[in-house]
């Protein structure tokens, strides 16, 4: 699959081409801010001290809502100043691959079921919706430019190790 990442340019004005080159990254694609499963992401990356001090890596978040949105959400989620790319069009999740999802990958029974799980430990979702519901999130570590793993969920509820996703690509 070839992307070209010289056109999608951070809030810090930053294309991927351009972050790439120093260190890999590693591109987050969320869901819609109000899914229960985007903010159970956004917790698991902002509480592991090992995702966001690693040097050797920078983490792009890929999401549907304006930039203030965004950034008054990543605020609230304890991802103050991470970079990130505005996509409400959908552009750079079609170019990375990234599928609506079907109304099992979406509302299934284990999806409902792990939901409850993640609801029952504090996280919730909210009714205000920003973004495309039905649009599947993934992951993907670029080294060199190069996608070199990717994450792609087969359910909205589907949970990835990122410390192994990022060890697979400094080790």
């Amino acid at each position: 699959m070839e992307i070209d990442l010289e056109k999608y340019i951070t809030n810090e004005g930053n294309t991927l081409n351009e972050l790439g080159r120093n260190r890999p990254l590693l591109v987050v694609f969320l869901r819609h801010f109000g899914c229960l499963f985007c903010r159970e992401a956004l917790h698991d990356i902002s509480s592991n001290p090992d995702i966001i001090a690693n040097d050797k890596i920078k983490i792009i978040l890929v999401h549907m809502a304006s930039i203030k949105e965004a950034e008054d959400f990543f605020s609230q989620s304890n991802l103050k100043g991470i970079e990130h790319i505005s996509d409400p069009e959908l552009k750079i999740y079609n170019d990375f691959g990234l599928t609506k999802g079907t109304f099992r990958q979406l509302f299934g029974l284990s999806t409902w079921i792990r939901g409850y799980d993640v609801y029952q430990k504090g996280i919730s979702f909210s009714a205000r919706q920003i973004g495309d519901s039905f649009q599947m999130p993934g992951i993907f570590l670029l080294k060199e430019n190069q996608i070199v793993a990717s994450y792609i969920h087969k359910r909205a509820s589907d949970r990835p190790d990122y410390n192994q996703l990022i060890s697979s690509c400094i080790s």
